[in-house]
Order: structure tokens, then C-alpha cells, then sequence
């Protein structure tokens, strides 16, 4: 019976369902986090009637056919991209990007990596790193004597020292953006990497072009709605159990046809 296996592949994917829907709620507080949703695919078609095929022999065609479908499938889980409210900290070192737009991180590798979660801190060198101790790029070092840390929405950074009037200029902070940013590749960490479907990384200041602002002393929280979430926990729970009602039922019916006599 197809009713079987088409069960089970609804409750596969409803499980798999649940598990984004999980990860989404366990990240409710993670600085940045930015949830996902899956998008659901049904299966290839059986034909038994093809529609449009001739149903006689003076060309009458079949205006609907006759076609079974085979269950469905997790297409992909892809990240909705969305603003997250902001959290005042007045930590100087705590940044939020009001738009679009990703820090650059060096990785131990080399690679560069992007976070949406601004923060940051500085090293024994006084160079500002993220929690992991990755380097911001561009890379920025803070005067041991700095008395504080002013960074506009433009993404300047001044350092005010002791005995000086003016502030000094420390570097400019860049943001990157991506035409797709759905299509990053998410390693954990808060970090993701630019893959083809992201497309190539565009580094520009915040405030030009697609860029963003930056805002001090507050971070981007993450997008999760945990009203949402638990609504899609609860639908995706009751389409687990009619999936599974399915095939209790195409079993009863076998069992019928085994005590035929």
C-alpha cells in the first residue's frame, strides 16, 4: 500500500520540522541568531492516466488523468534574514548593525567569516577580537592609555586618550553584504561563510551603499517570535500524528486482507 510509505515520509519530515522549530526556540537569546524555516517539497507523481493523453480512439483527451502522489520531502531549511530588535548594554564595545549587513571576522585559517552578533572585546594586545579572540577585519588596536572608546553610526573608531584634547582615530570598521544572504553557510559560533549561492561579499563603509549603521553600546537580539515558533511546534506536532494515523490505518486495513478466508 503507498498509504505506508507516504506516512512515513510525512513523519520524517514533520520530525525534521521539529528539530529546526527546536533550534530556533533554544536560540531565543542568542545574540544575532537569525531562525529558520523549512520548505517542504511533494514527491515525483505516479502516473497512471497521464493528463491530456487520448482516453479513445477519436482523440478525446483526458482532461484531468489520473496521477497518485508519493508523500513529501524537506526541499531545504533556509534562514530568514530579518532585523532583530536591539538591547541597550552602554558596553562601548558592544556593537548592533541597523540594516544589512555582517561584521568581518578573520578565522584562525584565514578564511573571513560574518556575524551579525557585535560582540566584541579586546585582547592582551589590545586589538578588538569577537568572544572566540578572531580578529575583527579590518583590524583595529586600542591605545593601552585609551580612557575610552567612541564608534559612530558611520563606523569610526576614536580612542580618548589622556591629556589630549582631540580623539584619535583608531580605523574604520566595514560591514559585508551579500546579494543572498539565505545562501551563507552557517559553521556555529555566530559565524557563517560566503558560499556561491550567498554570492561574493561586498565590503563597503557602513551607511553606503546596501550597508548598514552601526549603533554603540547595544546588541542585535535574535529574530526568533517565540510565539510563532511554539504555533509551528504545535501544527507540526498534530501533522506527526495524523501522518502516523495513516499508516496505523493502512495497517488495519492489511491485517483486514490477511484474515480474508
Amino acid at each position: 500500500m503507498r498509504s505506508l510509505d507516504i506516512g512515513a515520509t510525512g513523519m520524517l519530515a514533520q520530525q525534521m520540522n521539529v528539530d529546526v522549530i527546536s533550534n530556533n526556540i533554544a536560540n531565543m537569546t542568542t545574540t544575532g541568531f537569525k531562525r529558520q524555516r523549512v520548505d517542504f517539497k511533494d514527491l515525483i507523481y505516479q502516473n497512471i492516466d497521464k493528463p491530456g493523453s487520448q482516453s479513445s480512439d477519436i482523440s478525446t483527451i483526458l482532461p484531468a488523468g489520473l496521477q497518485l502522489g508519493l508523500g513529501v520531502r524537506v526541499g531545504s531549511v533556509y534562514k530568514i534574514h530579518e532585523q532583530g530588535a536591539l538591547q541597550i548594554t552602554e558596553n562601548p564595545l558592544d556593537l548592533a548593525i541597523t540594516g544589512d549587513g555582517f561584521f568581518q571576522i578573520q578565522m584562525p585559517n584565514g578564511e573571513t567569516a560574518y556575524t551579525r552578533s557585535g560582540v566584541f572585546q579586546v585582547n592582551e594586545n589590545g586589538e578588538i577580537v569577537n568572544t572566540l579572540g578572531f580578529l575583527m577585519d579590518p583590524n583595529i588596536t586600542v591605545p593601552a592609555d585609551a580612557e575610552a572608546v567612541e564608534i559612530n553610526e558611520n563606523g569610526e573608531v576614536f580612542a580618548e586618550i589622556a591629556g589630549q584634547v582631540d580623539l584619535t582615530a583608531l580605523g574604520q570598521i566595514q560591514l559585508a553584504t551579500f546579494v543572498n544572504p539565505a545562501g551563507l553557510e552557517a559553521i556555529g559560533d555566530n559565524l557563517f561563510l560566503e558560499t556561491t549561492a550567498s554570492g561574493a561579499a561586498q565590503i563597503n563603509n557602513p551607511g553606503t551603499e546596501n550597508a548598514g549603521m552601526i549603533r554603540q553600546g547595544a546588541l542585535e537580539n535574535s529574530n526568533v517570535n517565540v510565539v510563532e515558533e511554539i504555533t509551528s511546534l504545535i501544527t507540526a506536532q498534530r501533522a506527526y500524528e495524523m501522518n502516523s494515523t495513516v499508516i496505523r490505518t493502512s495497517d488495519e486495513m492489511l491485517q483486514q486482507v490477511a484474515q480474508l478466508r
